[in-house]
């Protein structure tokens, strides 16, 4: 975290424990490009080094640009709770280059680790490192992943499991819970601190404003609507929307039980821990809107700063309450964009909610029903877009209202065609792709993670002889089972 306020009221400096034996699993070429490291023809890095270095040894560390690793301390809401001091129980942050900070995630216990041993586990590594360039590709705001490094060494969870890091990349890695430790402990001068410094490096434009505090949340909020809008796009489940798991720069982080829909279920859980479904699909708006409230109240001593003698809980709700309309605006604007529609009308809303409860009430594949509806012609009135529905006749009364709509549009069906399958992806990675990966990776065969990597980085073309990867899940293959422990 390159910002001032570090001591022990805020991190611990702490080298990584470095996993034994370390070997490569896995390297991203574009992360690898984003902070300047030169890959071989194998794209592994050139400098062997650095599988030292991302696997977590302090010797070879200490060599480079990271002399003083760190863990930070955070707070934060878990399902709705407070769970007081949390903190980065697994992962250590090196350093920057390029910009862009590194950490790995899974590198040995910290202070924050309370009851766990501060490593990660294969399954779940692969999951991070595979959905995190996975949603980069897609266009999304998020995290990314650099590499990943696997190890023998044993690790307990619900069965004996095998270790790795995988090493993670952001401007920044702080987190609406850093706000909300320092507010919750009196840390204002800290808090004021790390507002300061998020409005220098990732918030310029609020140095202007005569509210720069009240401005900060304003943007983090705004950034967050939008990240939110663009995960139901593409039929994201984040899975685990607690406070300490939002980004303070909007990005999308800390990839546990995620998934993307296969059969469309607006309702559907990806957590089987979340029992409630307080972060199921369709509540994800509402529960980043909580979450927004969750950094208001924590930003309730700053705006007293700089707003003496007002009502600075008063101004942070009435800001608040930009936060739906923001989320909406770019929902529309990204859902017309899936239908090909390039001018506003008021019927839109209408026409794409009918849709999705079309879908929801059919059980069509959400990623292949919005990539098909490119083939859909303006006078055509036959299509096999409908033969994804059981309610065909539904399916044609929307496609009637659809068409009907498209003769609005000035572009052709070619134009809109190609405009809509450079939004609508092709390629996404469902549960039971990542689980055939992790089961072959479980046997050291790594063939598949790194082929996967490969076919999702380029989720909006077509990539013949790979059509089986866009393929929803036969009844058989639908993962489940997916939770918190990793």
């Amino acid at each position: 975290m390159a910002f001032s306020l570090i001591g022990d009221d805020t991190c611990q400096f702490i080298a990584p424990t470095p996993l034994p034996d370390p070997y490569w699993i896995a390297v991203s070429p574009e992360a690898a490009e984003l902070v300047g490291i030169s890959l071989d023809s194998n794209q592994l890095p050139q400098d062997p080094d650095w599988l030292a270095i991302l696997a977590g040894n302090p010797a070879e560390l200490g060599q480079r640009l990271f002399s003083k690793p760190m863990a930070t301390a955070y707070s934060g809401h878990q399902f709705g709770h407070w769970a007081g001091q949390l903190g980065d129980g697994r992962a250590i942050l090196l350093g920057e280059l390029n910009h862009q900070e590194l950490q790995l995630k899974g590198a040995g216990m910290t202070r924050y680790s309370r009851m766990g041993d501060g490593r990660a586990v294969l399954r779940s590594s692969i999951r991070e490192f595979l959905c995190s360039e996975a949603m980069h590709a897609l266009g999304i705001p998020t995290t990314r992943a650099l590499s990943l490094v696997g190890s023998k060494q044993a690790v307990r969870r619900e069965t004996m499991e095998t270790a790795a890091v995988c090493s993670r990349l952001a401007p920044s890695f702080i987190r609406i819970g850093h706000f909300e430790h320092y507010a919750a402990n009196g840390l204002h001068v800290r808090l004021q601190e790390l507002a300061a410094y998020l409005i220098e490096a990732h918030y310029p434009e609020c140095k202007s404003s005569n509210t720069p505090y009240l401005a900060l949340f304003k943007a983090i909020s705004a950034r967050n609507a939008k990240c939110v809008a663009h995960w139901q796009a593409v039929g994201f489940c984040h899975g685990v929307l607690n406070s300490d798991n939002i980004s303070a720069l909007g990005l999308t982080m800390d990839y546990g039980p995620f998934g993307f829909l296969d059969h469309t279920a607006l309702d559907h859980i990806c957590n089987h821990t979340d029992s409630g479904g307080r972060y199921a699909y369709h509540r994800q708006p509402k529960i980043m809107h909580w979450n927004m409230a969750c950094l208001a109240n924590a930003m309730v001593p700053l705006v007293e700063m700089e707003s003496p003698g007002q009502d600075a809980a008063e101004i942070l709700r009435a800001a608040l309450s930009d936060f739906p309309p923001e989320y909406e605006a770019k929902w529309l604007t990204l859902f017309r964009g899936k239908l090909g529609l390039q001018i506003d009308t008021p019927d839109d809303m209408d026409l794409i909610e009918a849709l999705l409860q079309l879908m929801h009430a059919n059980q069509a594949d959400f990623t292949n029903a919005f990539r098909s509806l490119s083939k859909v012609q303006k006078k055509d009135a036959h299509s096999n877009w409908r033969d994804q529905f059981l309610d065909r006749d539904a399916a044609d009364a929307w496609l009637s209202q659809y068409r009907t709509r498209l003769q609005q549009e000035s572009n052709s069906d070619a134009e809109r065609a190609a405009q809509m399958n450079c939004v609508n992806p092709k390629f996404i990675l469902r549960n039971h792709l990542a689980q055939r990966a992790i089961e072959n990776a479980q046997q050291d065969d790594f063939t598949e993670v790194n082929r996967l990597q490969r076919i999702l980085s380029r989720p909006f073309e077509d990539q013949p002889g790979f059509e089986q990867y866009a393929l929803a899940p036969l009844p058989d293959e639908v993962v489940t089972d997916l939770s918190c422990s990793s």
